[in-house]
C-alpha cells in the first residue's frame, strides 16, 4: 500500500523565462488570458484588470514584480491565474491574478523530488528549486499580495 500523505499536488506555471511551482490548492482558476488596459500612470508590473465572478482582479506580471519586463503573452498561448491570497489583506484583497506565458501543467510531487537550489532571488521570489531535473521558483506570495492589494480598484 503506498502512503500518499507526503504527496502534494501541485501546478508548474510558465513565465517567461522561468516557470513557477505552487500548490494547487492556492489556484482559484485558470482563465483565458484577457484583462483590461491598466491606464496610465501604474506601475510597471500591473498589466490590466481581470473581471472576475464579479471582481476587478488587478493582474501582475511576475517578469515586471520582480524587476524585469512586462510581457504579455501572444499566440493565443497566455493564460490568467487566479490565486487565493492567505495575508493580511485577504478580507480586501481576497484573490489577485498573474499572467502566464503558456498553460499551467498540473503534477503531483513528493517532498523528496523537490530540492532547493541556490541562486539569488528577485522580491516576487521566495526560492528556486529543483523539480525532477527541472528548475522552477516559488513565488512570494506575501509579496505579490502587497502589490495585487495596492492596486485594487
Amino acid at each position: 500500500m503506498n502512503d500518499n500523505s507526503h504527496i502534494l499536488s501541485c501546478v508548474m506555471i510558465p513565465v517567461s523565462g522561468r516557470q513557477l511551482l505552487l500548490p494547487n490548492v492556492s489556484i482559484a482558476e485558470v482563465v483565458d488570458y484577457a484583462s483590461e488596459d491598466a491606464g496610465s500612470k501604474t506601475p510597471d508590473w500591473l498589466v490590466g484588470y481581470l473581471n472576475w465572478r464579479g471582481l476587478e482582479l488587478p493582474v501582475i506580471s511576475y517578469d515586471a514584480a520582480n524587476g524585469e519586463s512586462l510581457t504579455v503573452p501572444g499566440d493565443n498561448r497566455g493564460r490568467i491565474v487566479v490565486l487565493n491570497t492567505i495575508g493580511e489583506h485577504h478580507q480586501e484583497t481576497p484573490f489577485m491574478a498573474l499572467v502566464t506565458q503558456g498553460i499551467p501543467s498540473q503534477s503531483r510531487l513528493s517532498e523528496a523530488e523537490v530540492h532547493r537550489v541556490e541562486a539569488e532571488t528577485g522580491p516576487a521570489d521566495l526560492m528556486k528549486v529543483e523539480v525532477e531535473g527541472e528548475s522552477a521558483w516559488i513565488p512570494n506570495l506575501e509579496y505579490l499580495e502587497t502589490l495585487a492589494h495596492e492596486s485594487h480598484r
